[in-house]
């Protein structure tokens, strides 16, 4: 779902060589000539310069064109290996490598099944959220997992792996169109017995109909996982006359900014929640989304036009909205039961779930570059470029702060649940 965000495709070349050990072996040899690394209190998945990478107590690692598993106790990781890729997976609580297996060809890792063991690559590193790939008849898709290569699919058209269904029996993808000069996209499911692409069903388990599959324009802007695993939400702005399934079927018009999609892995339907005006009207970057604890509700927040929207993940429908303070910046968020956690620029706020307002807000020195709660909810872990510091939730006070050079983002907590 700990809730990893998945708006950026994955995750030195140091690697390449001679596995984990040797990295952290240099990291030591490093810190015998610098001043000695602060040790941070939970093991946190951060972005860094090179790739996708874990902070445990003092140490550093880092591994490149990788992806995380949806609870952060893995990571598989991929080097070139003469012609071929080197895979592997990464143990983020102590920081062992498997042994490594030979892919056929030049493979990134683009999606991994929420059990964990099952991995999706393409030649590309282009992923859901992160822009439109090139042109191409035929997408290779590679399916593995730690011990090697399980299937080789061929899919005609241009499609972006973006998760497996909860059975591991098929692979959610958006299909982009036209396939040599993609504009628009569609999500499908491929069906890995058969390896043929097809439409998912409407919420009430009925089959998409011909010609009633949505088709997109948009900015995925975010994507979470909820708790339990089983559903998949991802954020969408500036979608201009846009139609849903529902509209197709209906006859009805369409024109929304601004919906977060909701993808069943487990029934495999998916369902659109529209957001109200503003939500899209503003740049996508000021937007973000975070699921409480129990996965009851989905929170997105618009930095821009400073509203809050709360979502029933049970009824898929927006229950309230309301206007707190406005910001600028790229938008991250956190949530636990009572509280969901806004940064933008060097600003973070705390907005009380039960009223809706904004209940405390604080500076930091840097604007934020995410933010993540400790599995205790005694610490907020704010991203700022080349450090990360922990502050008491309640308060905002600094507990600590450690530089990570090189840091870019944080992704999520790493380590054992």
């Amino acid at each position: 779902m700990a809730n990893i965000s998945i708006s950026r495709r994955t995750v030195l070349t140091a690697l390449a060589g001679a596995g984990a050990a040797a990295l952290v072996g240099c990291d030591a040899a490093r810190r015998r000539t610098a001043a000695p690394a602060v040790a941070v209190p939970d093991p946190l998945l951060v972005e860094l310069e090179g790739g996708l990478g874990v902070l445990r107590g003092a140490g550093r690692q880092t591994i490149p064109r990788s992806l995380a598993t949806a609870d952060g106790r893995a990571i598989y990781g991929t080097a070139a290996a003469g012609a071929d890729t080197a895979f592997f997976r990464v143990d983020t609580a102590t920081g062992h490598a498997s042994r490594r297996v030979a892919l056929p060809g030049r493979w990134t890792p683009q999606a991994v099944s929420a059990d964990g063991t099952l991995v999706a690559l393409t030649a590309d590193e282009v992923g859901v959220t992160e822009g439109r790939p090139g042109g191409r008849a035929v997408t290779p898709v590679l399916i593995a997992d730690a011990g090697g290569v399980r299937q080789r699919l061929e899919l005609p058209g241009n499609f972006v792996p973006e998760a497996f269904t909860d059975d591991r029996g098929g692979l959610f993808v958006l299909e982009w169109l036209p396939p040599a000069a993609p504009d628009r996209y569609r999500v499908r499911v491929v069906d890995l017995a058969t390896t043929a692409p097809g439409p998912l069903s409407t919420r009430a388990k009925v089959p998409v109909p011909p010609g009633a599959e949505e088709e997109m324009r948009g900015d995925g802007r975010q994507a979470v996982l909820a708790p339990d695993r089983t559903t998949l939400y991802t954020l969408y702005t500036h979608q201009d006359d846009h139609r849903h399934t529902r509209d197709l079927v209906s006859g009805r018009p369409g024109n929304v900014h601004a919906f977060v999609h909701t993808l069943n892995l487990v029934e495999r339907w998916a369902y659109c929640v529209d957001l109200p005006h503003p939500f899209g009207a503003g740049p996508a970057s000021c937007h973000t989304t975070a699921v409480t604890p129990d996965g009851r509700r989905l929170f997105v927040a618009d930095v821009a036009s400073g509203t809050v929207a709360e979502i029933s993940a049970q009824e898929l429908t927006v229950r309230r909205t309301a206007t707190v303070a406005s910001g600028a910046g790229l938008a991250h968020s956190a949530a636990d039961h009572d509280r969901l956690f806004v940064g933008a620029g060097p600003t973070v706020r705390t907005v009380d779930l039960a009223r809706l307002g904004v209940a405390a807000e604080w500076p930091v020195p840097e604007r934020v570059t995410g933010l993540v709660l400790s599995r205790d909810g005694a610490r907020l872990y704010v991203g700022q470029p080349g450090a990360v510091s922990w502050h008491d939730p309640a308060t905002g006070a600094e507990l600590g702060r450690a530089a990570v050079t090189g840091l870019v983002g944080l992704r999520g907590l790493a380590g054992t649940a």
